[in-house]
């Protein structure tokens, strides 16, 4: 058995080495690294990326694979979904570096089931919304580039208090569940406020996020 990490780096702050050393540092002993670049997670599904394809030939039942986030897998919910219980089906574990997620097709215990195929399904459409989010931030950016820089500091609002990898983590301790506002508010650093923002709205989260993202680079 062994544990493969599989990273896609498709912007110049998403490398190999940080998503490697992010899965080192949260515990994972990686035996194999399967990575693709310049990919789009929203365009590309993981089966029609060339060391996607190749991921699925060299998993076996009992292998585990890491990836940094479920957005790795596809490119939309459906995307997601299907990918993760296709892995699961096969007897492959799949492990988030992010809260170190586990989705094991191999339980059968019927809550356990319930509650995994949930945390799948609600991770997978904040994945979702995150690719939206994105597309909107480079339609901003464009827009962005045609006025001036207090209007475009105007349109995006107010910065907010965290980054990519921060609201990654509090969405992925509110859909584990085993955390609360205060306990997610502290490990992030964000103010309890903020953090009920996220939960009441990730989407919206993500997309002002984007719009500030999309600001600094326009």
């Amino acid at each position: 058995m062994s544990t493969v990490l599989y990273a896609r780096v498709s912007t110049s702050d998403q490398t190999l080495s940080h998503q490697k050393t992010q899965a080192e540092e949260a515990g994972f002993k990686i035996d194999q690294v399967v990575s693709d670049h310049g990919v789009s997670g929203v365009s590309t599904s993981l089966r029609e990326r060339p060391e996607g394809k190749r991921l699925y030939d060299m998993l076996r039942r009992g292998d585990t694979l890491v990836v940094r986030w479920v957005d790795r897998l596809g490119r939309n919910y459906s995307d997601v979904t299907e990918t993760i219980r296709d892995f699961m089906s096969r007897g492959v574990v799949v492990k988030t570096v992010i809260n170190r997620m586990t989705f094991d097709g191999a339980t059968t215990d019927p809550i356990q089931m319930a509650v995994r195929d949930a945390l799948i399904g609600f991770m997978a459409a904040t994945a979702q919304a995150q690719h939206e989010a994105t597309k909107a931030s480079q339609r901003a950016g464009i827009e962005a580039q045609k006025t001036s820089k207090t209007k475009r500091k105007a349109y995006v609002g107010r910065k907010p208090t965290y980054d990519r990898e921060t609201l990654d983590t509090v969405v992925g301790m509110i859909a584990a569940g085993t955390a609360g506002t205060t306990d997610i508010s502290r490990a992030t650093g964000l103010s309890r406020q903020t953090v009920l923002r996220i939960k009441e709205d990730p989407a919206k989260a993500s997309t002002a996020l984007a719009k500030w993202e999309a600001g600094e680079q326009a």
